[in-house]
């Protein structure tokens, strides 16, 4: 018999981040599943960043609880970041290294999903002519390939981008966009941003500062 897909859960209850006096959000009842894909929009400051900080472990609520289960069993704090994977904007590829060994190097801490081979994500990604050359002689939107395609070519059952699309020009659009249909199965897919372009896909739409 074939054997049944993994069924992931995030459950936010009562939800509440605020830095120093100033809430941010609050009372934030949210549930997402592998059977959807999700967009979290809103104004600016509404904490569409800080809610998915929040739902990758890097920070925490200041009120309400983040519950992860997978086929029913509770995943700990602990075990969280084994199955999590973010893009964005404010986290840095380490760029002394080339793709190549930044590649090696994300693999000790994440497997890489589907047997793919580091030369075949470099490929995929229209980087093999750079494969050898530190990251910071790279552009911009040639930074954002890289730190897509850590989150998407990660085994992970989460996959969490914010403003995936940030410096790509029309060609890592379409690359974003071919990477979307193509390694989102059966994942959690969230992705925090205003431009429809980059959430055009997703079945659900929340909105904060509503």
């Amino acid at each position: 018999m074939p054997q049944k897909p993994n069924q992931m859960k995030i459950l936010v209850n009562d939800g509440g981040k605020r830095f120093n006096r100033d809430w941010i959000f609050r009372n934030l009842h949210l549930s997402f599943s592998n059977n959807d894909t999700y967009a979290i929009t809103g104004h600016n400051g509404s904490g569409k960043s800080t809610l998915l900080q929040c739902i990758a472990g890097s920070t925490y609520l200041s009120e309400g609880s983040i519950r992860f289960e997978m086929n029913g069993s509770i995943i700990s704090d602990e075990q969280l970041f084994s199955y999590v994977s973010i893009c964005a904007p404010y986290l840095e590829v380490i760029e002394e290294m080339t793709a190549v060994e930044f590649f090696s190097y994300h693999q000790q801490f994440k497997k890489l999903k589907d047997n793919l081979t580091i030369p075949n994500i470099i490929d995929q990604i229209g980087l093999s002519k750079h494969a050898n050359k530190q990251i910071r002689y790279y552009s911009s939107g040639m930074k954002q390939r890289i730190k897509l395609a850590q989150a998407f070519f990660s085994d992970t059952p989460i996959l969490l981008l914010d403003e995936p699309c940030t410096n790509l020009d029309q060609q890592g659009i379409a690359l974003y966009e071919e990477l979307l249909s193509q390694h989102v199965k059966e994942r959690i897919l969230i992705i925090s941003s205003n431009d429809k372009t980059e959430y055009k896909g997703c079945t659900q739409v929340i909105q904060l500062g509503v």
